[in-house]
């Protein structure tokens, strides 16, 4: 079996920052950089020597590609996507580019919401190399985004003869807990991380925190809150899992454990929603609540004059619950559940919906909701609501 050397799932929480940020004087501190010494900054300076010295090397971009992304991953920071694909640039406009290159341009596609040509890239990679375990997992996460809950299960099956059994069965259980099987998708990854010790630790790390977001869809916060935080001990850094846990946090309403989570990590638009949401919710912060609203805005208004719809649930979000404009919120949202269709985007819908009194807005997420079986606490406390309401 292959090991992955990428992770596909929670790529989408790795979004680049709208608008640069403005520092208050120049006396204040924007970032701290890492040092030429630090091992890891060396072993980049290779790589990057080794692609400048034969930049048409597709496995050397490939390389150099895979470990910008792992690191953007690692440290919340949403530039290093934008390194990757500079590394794949010679053959990022190709119809057809190496195998290698090929996955890792659906890869980054997929974190930019590009899911129809991340597709066709996935699709031409299983069909000409189907012993790549990465593409079938990219692929299994894509479908399940936007819905094609078959396809994806049928992805998710290839990988078991072809890479780790976490990696199988996190893949699996991903999309049979939106189809009806919630419980039994818990039951089957913990039974995995019972003896599964010994995984990768971003595996571990990854299919960890899928377990968590079951725990707290089935309504056990105790169980999500224990997975999330051996994920943290596993990967602290990681943006997707940091505004996971931080959702989960708001929802408990606990907002200066987001605040103190998410206060280094302002750069990622996701994050800063998050920390703006809970210094909201805690109330004691109205300056640092204001400076965060006035930069969600400039990013958010730099992102539309761009025509990036990458944001449009976060900014579904800053709508709702830091303006107060429900139309706006729900028009949004509505825009977004048209491109993905993940628990937080049922959620949202609903939660739009009922804000605006819009009741036939939310029947998209209903219908789906009774089609697949899909269960979640909050999303049927909202649908429960919805019905009072009509």
């Amino acid at each position: 079996m292959k090991p992955l050397t990428l992770i596909a799932l929670g790529l989408c929480a790795l979004q680049a920052a709208a608008a640069p940020y403005v520092p208050a004087s120049g006396a204040q501190v924007i970032e701290t950089l890492p040092r030429r010494s630090d091992p890891g900054q060396q072993e980049l300076l290779r790589m990057r020597a080794r692609l400048a010295a034969n930049p048409k090397d597709p496995a050397t971009a490939a390389a150099l590609a895979r470990r910008y992304i792992a690191i953007g991953r690692g440290a919340s920071d949403p530039r290093y996507n934008g390194y990757a694909q500079a590394a794949l640039a010679p053959w990022w406009t190709q119809p057809a580019p190496p195998t290698e290159v090929r996955i890792l341009r659906a890869t980054l596609n997929q974190s930019t919401h590009r899911y129809a040509e991340a597709l066709a890239d996935l699709e031409a990679v299983t069909k000409a190399a189907p012993g790549e375990p990465q593409a079938w997992l990219t692929r299994a996460t894509v479908q399940t985004v936007v819905g094609d809950y078959g396809g994806a299960t049928a992805s998710c099956a290839r990988l078991s003869s072809l890479a780790d059994e976490l990696v199988a069965t996190t893949c699996l259980a991903n999309t049979a807990s939106i189809t009806g099987r919630l419980a039994p998708s818990i039951r089957l990854l913990d039974a995995i991380h019972l003896r599964g010790a010994g995984a990768p630790a971003e595996l571990r790390a990854w299919s960890l925190t899928l377990l968590a977001e079951l725990c707290e869809r089935h309504g056990d916060a105790a169980g999500a809150e224990a997975r999330y935080r051996q994920a943290l001990a596993i990967s602290p850094d990681d943006g997707y899992l940091l505004g996971a846990y931080a959702d989960f946090l708001l929802v408990q309403e606990r907002p200066r454990e987001v605040t103190a989570l998410l206060r280094d990590h302002g750069r990622v638009d996701p994050l800063l929603l998050r920390h703006a949401l809970a210094l909201k919710l805690g109330g004691e912060s109205p300056a640092q609540l204001a400076d965060a609203r006035r930069e969600l805005a400039a990013r958010f208004d730099a992102a539309l004059r761009r025509g990036d719809s990458v944001h449009q649930r976060e900014q579904a979000r800053y709508e709702l619950h830091l303006r107060g404009d429900t139309a706006a919120a729900l028009a949004l949202a509505k825009k977004n559940w048209a491109v993905q269709k993940e628990p937080a985007d049922a959620r949202l819908l609903l939660e739009a919906a009922l804000a605006a009194r819009d009741i036939a807005a939310a029947r998209p997420v209903l219908r789906w909701m009774a089609d697949t079986g899909f269960e979640d606490r909050q999303a049927a406390a909202l649908a429960a609501r919805l019905g009072k309401a009509s």
